[in-house]
């Protein structure tokens, strides 16, 4: 018989959730949240829990969705998934640039990354429409809090998928763009890679800045001994006079390697491995491009986000 699939209301308790809250420095919320743990479980370090959390603050910022921080840490010997939520109707700061209406406090065993990712993907996922943090904060009572996320919401999968660990592309190039249109969206979305699509949003191909490095500076010269005929660059030079004029579809590649949204992320690991990887485009069921995963975000989630 197939287990019943596990939500995020399986870590939360009533007595976890506060409502109403009216206090405008994030820190101090989170302060309450901690104390609220450390009822919940006495062994609790609170020093020890408040230096993870803000170390973790300052490598990733905890504000995922509009609205919605998931201050986590990871934490040694800790027997199971801890949470607690407090709701701000009118908002705090919390160092980000919009304020924080609800905020769940997530600490997971150093041990378990994958119930870690899965738990802060669920909320992310849950959280991504603002008009569900406006709904959620405005929540009067624990018990309504809960009975929302007792409906299935948050749901989590049985096993970390590449759709966990994607970030969405922060542009997509035509096929029809030029190389000059190429190098001014790598430039304002400061990636090294982005995909190709046509006009029905069909992927076609990917281009990367290396693509633009070997098409400015063709192989025969990159096995000249003297390299003083070109120091002023001329290859590069060339290449932009004539940058509006040639096409992405031109240099793209047709073939790369990529996964699915649903592949599990121990394939994106051997995938990474045996091809000695550093990014890998994620493709939706219809084959288009739905975002991707770096070795570094994908290492940086697995062992210390």
């Amino acid at each position: 018989m197939k287990n019943q699939r596990r939500s995020f209301c399986n870590f939360l308790q009533i007595n976890n959730i506060i409502c109403n809250v009216n206090e405008g420095d994030g820190k101090a919320v989170l302060e309450k949240l901690i104390g609220i743990m450390k009822r919940h479980y006495p062994e609790l370090d609170i020093e020890y829990t408040r230096r993870e959390i803000e170390s973790r603050e300052a490598l990733y910022p905890t504000m995922v969705a509009p609205g919605l921080a998931i201050p986590h840490a990871r934490i040694p010997g800790l027997p199971e998934a801890l949470t607690a939520i407090a709701c701000i109707p009118q908002g705090c700061d919390f160092g980000g640039s919009t304020p924080v209406k609800v905020m769940v406090l997530l600490l997971t065993p150093v041990d378990e990354p994958n119930l870690h990712i899965q738990l802060l993907s669920a909320l992310a996922g849950e959280f991504e429409d603002p008009a569900v943090t406006d709904k959620v904060a405005g929540m009067a009572t624990p018990q309504e809090l809960l009975n929302y996320f007792s409906c299935g919401l948050a749901s989590i999968p049985d096993y970390l998928k590449a759709a966990d660990l994607m970030e969405k592309f922060p542009a997509m190039l035509q096929e029809t763009d030029s190389i000059l249109d190429a190098v001014e969206k790598f430039a304002m979305t400061k990636t090294g890679e982005l995909p190709v699509i046509d006009n029905t949003g069909d992927l076609r191909g990917i281009l990367s800045l290396t693509d633009l490095l070997k098409y400015s500076l063709p192989e025969h010269l990159l096995w000249l001994e003297d390299l003083s005929p070109i120091y002023q660059l001329q290859p590069f030079s060339d290449m932009l006079k004539t940058a509006d004029e040639t096409k992405v579809a031109d240099i793209m590649r047709e073939e790369f390697i990529s996964a699915n949204v649903d592949d599990p992320a121990v394939k994106l690991a051997k995938i990474f491995l045996i091809n000695n990887l550093s990014r890998l485009m994620i493709l939706d069921n219809a084959g288009r491009p739905a975002g991707v995963v770096t070795l570094k975000n994908f290492s940086a989630k697995l062992f210390w986000d």
